[in-house]
């Protein structure tokens, strides 16, 4: 009943700000900040500047998360709209929305006015209807809403992968050597994802090994996280079936938000949490199973039997080499405005290896893994052993008890350990588990996890 109500209440409130006038304001009870948010946000450039001039007149900051809002809709020039937004927040540096949203991050103490959601669900519903599963002024959110950005796309403008067909080594010509592909194994069931078709979808929803498993790629943060979908306890929620995904078509802090098929929940993709809907408050934290980045040439020698996606995904799309992000994955700028680490203890787009474990959080430079070294290190009270090659991103991380490894993987008295998508093993049957870790760009994980995790020094 609320949709349907919220529905119709979107409809007239749209229809208002195109009738634009004060007494059909006044007659459906819009509060003065909601309509002139939406004059503003809406209208052409001579009716936004009377709304503009009451806002500016009104003087308080808590309409200055409407007013970034609505700077990348309005037909004013955005320069109009950051002198008031300079008025009513005293900030004198921000210029552009992207300078504004950082302002917006760094200011959680500017609440803004009751009317937020329902002025920011009223925006995205104009751009597709179906934002309202997600984003509606009854729902509730535990991250700050006026910091969730539209992304470009509709809902599942950037369509999952589920259960997609997957080919031999023998039939997949279409691949090169040096490409890139996300390589799981799971229960012996090898399979690999290569990036240059991942890059356009951003989720796979499949089961590899008998378990539902969901690659959520963010590739503004440079993070493909494999997620297992059978969450114990579920049931509990009303989830019958092991959780699948979709992308929402929503961004916060320039990292994907995605979406569950089951209670059309909000999850943060970098944390596997749900952050708003029914699910939120559930204690739902999905479980991070191993993944690694290698090229093909390296995956298919290690996994002779592994299959791989067919180019043929059903839809039509550039599944080049190097072609998806080819831009972005090549400058050192962000597309979409996220603080990170405020110190630059790295540079914002540096890649990290991250890993988090019970009683313990971690990430190491990719650099650190040049010529294909080893590392010993602890991870909270675990020890761990972390095996790389910067060149091609690949970094595997196992449970190392006390061993100590040298470069060539041999332990005290000589012991020598062989990689395995599951195990480090020995000839005598010692093993030691693999663990769960992946790559990402160091502002996405000094952004959500900075305050908590360690970073590796020389």
């Amino acid at each position: 009943m609320k949709k349907v109500l919220f529905f119709i209440f979107t409809v007239t409130a749209l229809a208002l700000i195109f009738i634009n006038n004060s007494q059909a304001q006044e007659s459906n009870k819009l509060s003065p900040e909601l309509y002139h948010s939406a004059n503003i946000a809406f209208t052409s450039p001579d009716e936004a500047r009377l709304s503009l001039k009451w806002v500016t007149e009104r003087g308080s900051p808590d309409l200055a998360a409407h007013l970034i809002t609505a700077m990348r809709y309005t037909a004013l020039p955005r320069d109009e709209i950051t002198k008031t937004l300079k008025i009513i927040t005293k900030e004198t540096k921000a210029e552009t929305w992207f300078d504004w949203m950082l302002w917006q991050q760094r200011n959680p103490q500017v609440k803004p006015h009751d009317s937020f959601l329902d002025f920011k669900s009223t925006v995205f519903y104009s751009i597709d209807q179906n934002f309202s599963r997600f984003f509606r002024p009854d729902v509730k959110f535990d991250i700050r809403p006026e910091e969730i950005v539209w992304g470009g796309v509709r809902v599942d403008g950037i369509p999952a992968l589920d259960n997609p067909k997957h080919i031999s080594v023998s039939k997949a010509t279409y691949l090169q050597d040096d490409d890139e592909v996300f390589g799981v194994k799971i229960n012996g069931d090898a399979r690999a994802y290569p990036l240059r078709i991942m890059g356009w979808h951003e989720m796979f929803n499949d089961v590899i090994g008998g378990v539902p498993v969901s690659l959520a790629y963010c590739t503004l943060c440079n993070a493909g996280i494999l997620f297992e979908g059978d969450y114990n306890g579920r049931e509990k929620f009303n989830v019958k079936e092991p959780f699948t995904f979709g992308s929402s078509g929503f961004l916060y802090q320039s990292n994907k938000l995605m979406y569950d098929r089951q209670t059309d929940s909000l999850w943060n993709q970098f944390t596997g949490e749900p952050i708003s809907g029914s699910l939120l408050g559930s204690g739902i934290s999905l479980k991070i199973s191993p993944v690694v980045i290698t090229s093909w040439a390296e995956w298919k020698k290690q996994n002779p039997e592994t299959k791989v996606l067919d180019l043929k995904t059903g839809f039509t799309r550039d599944y080049g080499s190097g072609v998806v992000y080819k831009e972005y994955f090549a400058s050192s700028d962000l597309m979409f405005p996220a603080l990170g680490d405020q110190s630059r203890t790295l540079e914002e787009k540096q890649e990290i290896f991250g890993m988090r474990l019970e009683g313990g959080i971690k990430a190491w430079p990719l650099e650190a893994f040049k010529e294909g070294r080893v590392l010993n290190d602890v991870v909270g009270k675990t020890n761990v052993v972390l095996i790389g090659d910067a060149n091609t991103r690949t970094v595997r991380a196992y449970e190392r008890q006390d061993y100590e490894f040298n470069k060539d993987l041999k332990t005290a008295g000589g012991e020598t350990w062989k990689i395995s998508e599951d195990n480090l093993t020995t000839k005598d049957g010692k093993t030691l588990k693999r663990l769960p870790g992946h790559i990402a760009y160091w502002f996405a994980w000094a952004g959500y996890l900075g305050d908590k995790s360690e970073l590796f020094e020389e």
